[in-house]
């Protein structure tokens, strides 16, 4: 009856260990690493983990704090240098949240191609494409896609740009959320 007993607690506690050993060792170590590696990400605090902390397709990208230090810019950059650090990795969506609660999401190959690019693409045109493919979590697009003369896009992709940061975690972050 005793070993039952202990049997029922330690199956528990070993499968909670073993969950959060599978999402700390396959994408939190990987974000601590890469956020680590730059100083301009001092500040930042961001968590990330498996959906449910069970489903490895879903990567969640939970941006927990932010600084009075850091800017817009600091976020996004984190963002690009942990998709480079899992870049190797398949995942069918990666979901930005903030403070736990789920915002938007991007598709994993796009994740993955940011990741892909990072040490060579132009970052301005990543960031300032950025929106066009950011979803609501309903999977409809977030922002829209832009076309016309050049001064008139850019212009259009950065209001959307600041938009996206300010509904992802600015306005939150500015209200004391």
């Amino acid at each position: 009856m005793a070993r039952r007993r202990l049997l029922w607690l330690l199956v528990p506690v070993v499968a909670i260990t073993a969950i959060a050993g599978w999402n700390y060792f396959g994408v939190q170590q990987p974000l601590s690493e890469a956020l680590a590696a730059d100083s301009r990400n001092e500040g930042l605090s961001v968590f990330a983990h498996y959906q449910w902390y069970v489903n490895s397709d879903v990567l969640v990208f939970d941006l927990r704090g932010v600084s009075g230090t850091n800017s817009e810019a600091d976020v996004f950059r984190s963002m690009l240098q942990f998709a480079q650090a899992v870049q190797s990795r398949n995942f069918s969506k990666v979901i930005l949240a903030y403070k736990g609660t789920p915002r938007f999401m991007l598709e994993g190959a796009y994740f993955k191609q940011l990741g892909e690019e990072f040490a060579f693409q132009n970052p301005v045109y990543t960031l300032r494409t950025l929106p066009e493919h950011v979803y609501n979590l309903d999977g409809t697009p977030a922002f829209g896609t832009w076309t016309g003369g050049l001064l008139g896009v850019v212009g259009h992709q950065m209001q959307d740009l600041n938009a996206f940061g300010k509904q992802w975690f600015i306005n939150d972050a500015a209200s004391g959320n």
